[in-house]
């Protein structure tokens, strides 16, 4: 019981010793907002008590100068560690002077409109030895037209504690903008590439791109330059030309925005819309006077005039993008339609709080919009594209069902074609059959029939006649199985058919044929010629010639795949090729043209030679 009473009693000790230490650390801290200021405009100076802030723009109506603040404090106590000032808002230039010693300073004191030091919070560490029990602070600031110079209230304490709020409000300002900043640029460039490799081939005299990416790509970037104007102390440009980059910035961001809006409701192609882009050209056209007239003539109002002209015009838009969305609008419209208001109530707040009252020290909101509208921006092209992707599933599904009909039904086509081919290469060949039988059978058993009848041929001689036409009926059964272009296969058929004849009178066959290789361009009407005319050839011989001995020489012309060349050669009585008309030699000219054969004929008795080239 005593040990719980104990325990407890301690805890109440060591509970009141901390609050009181916190508090004895608060007391510690001061809130230094009252001050004596000299300050001079046009080489005029005053002196005035002021309560800080001390906002110039407001102060002053646009006009330079610089002020000197006299800020007397006093301690109770020497601290024996480092205290801290922390200077929300300051400058554009300044200096920060503790009893008569300078402790910071930044930027230009007697030239204007060059770096700008009051975009970020200022802390200043000071020794211990630095400070007494009464102390003087002095404050030099310069500031220029329109660039929101003056000095805010200070807390000066302890250096951790201080420090640790100064932290907060740079985080915020500083390093908050650097990460949206980087966003910003990824979101940006990413909208911009889709914009340039999305492209509409559907009219391929006129390609189009989706303008929504590309208002997406514009806002982002050109918010950019905003947000990093907030941490950039030394501007790029000189001030008057960098201050009308920044409006005409603000003014292509909301156009943009607004722009990309209305793509999301399906209203780029209504004629109020194109009324909107000549008000928002005209409104980015105004940025560049406005900006003019307040650098050049101090008129800061005409400013705070053109960005109510911009703030209104977006905020004119949220009723109909708002019925849109909560009138059978997509997800993606509602997101839309919602970032843009919360957008618009924190341009107003800008607006008010950074334009209009003398608040000071606030930070504008704003620009932390941007990185909900880049948010905004990842969830539509994730959208769009996981929609595109079910539509390329269900198109790809339904293609594959219409190939897949398609192909049954160019099987069934084939198949009927196929049966078709096969009936008219049946009757193609019956045809030729028939063709063969009655030009080469049939011709053969009519001239028999008229030698019989007439009664002047000998027996032997319709014997004859009869027996070219039982080869020649053969050779057209032989014609069937021809391999294609494979003139050695025809040789060896031929030998087969006709060797027997040539035997019975005692004519002595001599084949020298080599290994032939296929000639490709001789298919099977092709084959059927050569072999016509080597028959017409060899029967010649049989009938004409009296030969003792006929020799056959096949050998390919120069290399294998060039050619065949083919010799007949007998031992007959010859004829004179010059004079002599005969049917079968006019028949074998005819049947090598036909198919690109050259043909020679030389004959004198005792040695005729026929050769028929084939390449």
């Amino acid at each position: 019981m005593l040990a719980a009473y104990f325990s407890r009693a301690l805890s109440l000790c060591l509970g009141l010793l901390l609050a009181s230490s916190a508090l004895h650390l608060r007391a510690q801290t001061l809130e230094l907002s009252q001050a004596q200021a000299w300050v001079t405009v046009l080489g005029q100076t005053t002196q005035q008590a002021v309560s800080l802030p001390y906002h110039w723009d407001q102060r002053q109506n646009g006009r330079p100068g610089e002020a000197s603040f006299e800020i007397p404090f006093v301690l109770p106590v020497l601290p024996s560690a480092s205290y801290g000032l922390y200077i929300p808002r300051l400058g554009n230039a300044y200096e920060v002077w503790l009893n008569g010693v300078l402790l910071q300073h930044n930027g230009d004191m007697q030239q204007g409109n060059g770096a700008d030091y009051a975009k970020s919070p200022r802390y200043v560490e000071i020794q211990p030895g630095s400070l007494h029990r009464s102390n003087l602070l002095r404050i030099r600031i310069r500031a220029d037209i329109g660039r929101r110079g003056g000095l805010a209230p200070m807390t000066l304490g302890p250096a951790e504690e201080v420090h640790a709020v100064y932290l907060k409000n740079y985080r915020w300002r500083s390093t908050g903008s650097f990460a949206i900043t980087i966003t910003g640029l990824v979101v940006g460039l990413m909208a911009l590439a889709l914009w340039a490799s999305q492209v509409d081939t559907l009219a391929p005299d006129k390609p189009r791109r989706d303008p929504l990416y590309l208002h997406a790509g514009l806002a982002q970037l050109f918010g950019l330059l905003v947000v990093v104007d907030v941490i950039l102390d030394n501007p790029p440009l000189s001030w008057l030309w960098w201050g009308i980059v920044l409006r005409m910035a603000v003014a292509i961001w909301m156009a943009s925005t607004l722009l990309f809006c209305m793509e999301i409701a399906g209203w780029s192609r209504r004629p109020a819309v194109s009324w909107l882009r000549c008000w928002l050209g005209l409104l980015a056209a105004g940025s560049v006077v406005a900006g003019l007239v307040a650098s050049l003539f101090g008129h800061t109002w005409v400013l705070t005039l053109w960005y109510s002209a911009l703030a209104v015009t977006v905020l004119a838009t949220l009723p109909a993008l708002i019925w849109k969305a909560t009138h059978g609008g997509s997800g993606s419209q509602k997101l839309v339609t919602a970032v843009l208001l919360l957008n618009g109530l924190l341009g107003l707040r800008d607006l008010i709080v950074v334009r209009i009252s003398s608040v000071y020290a606030e930070n504008t909101l704003l620009r932390y919009g941007s990185l909900l509208f880049a948010l905004t921006l990842g969830y539509v092209v994730t959208a769009r594209f996981r929609a595109a992707l079910l539509h390329a599933r269900d198109f790809t599904a339904n293609l594959a069902r219409q190939v897949a009909s398609k192909e049954d039904e160019l099987a069934q086509t084939y198949q009927r074609f196929e049966l078709l081919a096969r009936e008219q290469e049946r009757t193609a060949e019956r045809t030729r059959i028939l063709r063969d039988m009655h030009d080469g059978v049939g011709s053969h058993i009519s001239t028999a029939i008229r030698q019989l009848e007439a009664g002047r041929s000998s027996s032997a001689q319709v014997v004859q006649t009869l027996r070219d036409s039982l080869d020649q009926l053969k050779l057209s059964v032989d014609a069937m199985n021809l391999p294609e272009g494979d003139i050695g296969a025809l040789l060896a058929s031929m030998r087969y058919r006709l060797e027997p004849r040539f035997a019975a009178l005692d004519v002595r066959l001599i084949w020298e044929v080599e290994e032939l290789a296929p000639v490709p361009r001789l298919d099977g009407a092709a084959m059927r010629q050569m072999q016509l005319l080597l028959f017409e050839a060899l029967s010649n011989v049989l009938q004409h010639a009296r030969a003792h001995s006929l020799r056959i020489r096949a050998q390919p012309m120069g290399s294998p795949s060039a050619g065949v060349r083919l010799q007949i050669i007998d031992d007959g009585v010859g004829f004179d090729v010059d004079t002599t008309s005969k049917k079968g030699l006019r028949s074998m000219t005819d049947r090598a043209v036909a198919i690109g054969a050259i043909l020679r004929c030389s004959s004198q008795p005792g040695r005729t030679v026929i050769e028929i080239s084939v390449s």
